[in-house]
């Protein structure tokens, strides 16, 4: 079947209508009424018939009815979208029952994949882990009492995000075997960076590569300097970083 719809993206949208304490304005001028941001750009490009990656941290809600305004925001937006989890998607505690509480229009990916028409997406959260830190591309400074600082990886921190990092290789293994092999664009949801700076390899890169990965987004970069290099290509998938912020608010189109 050939695909007419067009394919977006962004992600960390932050959204915090049910939990109107956390919003995002203290990170600087830049976050202030980011929503509007949000709402302006995508329905300037986006249809009905098209399909949106969000590569999580969706909400900053806890409990069902503090996401449920987050997720209907999302809902009224115009396409079909598909949500992967991010570290401050806390509310995500139960695949089954995140799925009863999803409007129509929103699917996630956990331990699975979603296909539509001649698309197939797979994905995961992945996990901090000391080689995939982009901290020199990330501007540091205090904003408003809100010191955005370095993850200290103490022995015990290494241990402990280690086996988490592990669990989160064996979901994306599991959600790539489920990818459908004939579909014609193959696309990955990570909210994490999974290549490092450096663009070596590693446990990632190399299930990426095995299974022909088209393209790669992710996000949980926030504060990043415009030339951060976070877009690019290795070993035939284009990486993308889709933080909202880093995109001014502004969807890309993918396919």
């Amino acid at each position: 079947m050939i695909s007419f719809m067009t394919v977006w993206t962004i992600s960390d949208l932050h959204l915090s209508f049910g939990t109107p304490n956390k919003n995002m304005d203290v990170f600087g001028d830049k976050w202030k009424n980011h929503p509007d941001k949000i709402k302006a750009n995508w329905e300037k490009v986006i249809k009905d018939d098209d399909l949106v990656l969000i590569a999580g941290d969706v909400s900053w809600g806890l409990k069902p009815e503090e996401v449920l305004p987050d997720l209907e925001w999302i809902d009224a937006l115009p396409g079909t979208k598909v949500i992967s989890k991010g570290n401050h998607d806390l509310w995500w505690k139960s695949s089954t029952k995140v799925r009863k509480l999803l409007p129509p229009s929103l699917h996630i990916i956990h331990n699975d994949a979603f296909t539509m028409d001649d698309i197939t997406i797979g994905g995961t959260r992945l996990w901090d882990h000391p080689d995939l830190n982009y901290y020199q591309f990330i501007d540091m400074k205090e904003i408003d009492g809100v010191n955005i600082k370095k993850k200290e990886y103490s022995e015990k921190e290494i241990k402990h995000d280690g086996k988490i990092f592990k669990n989160e290789l064996d979901r994306l293994a599991r959600s790539l075997d489920a990818m459908d092999r004939g579909a014609k664009h193959r696309i990955l949801m990570i909210h994490y960076p999974p290549i490092p700076p450096d663009r070596s390899d590693n446990e990632f890169s190399r299930l990426i590569k095995d299974a022909e990965i088209e393209i790669c987004i992710y996000g949980h970069l926030h504060n990043l300097f415009p030339d951060a290099p976070v877009n690019f290509e290795k070993d035939g998938t284009k990486y993308i970083c889709t933080a909202c912020d880093f995109l001014n608010f502004e969807p890309v189109k993918l396919l």
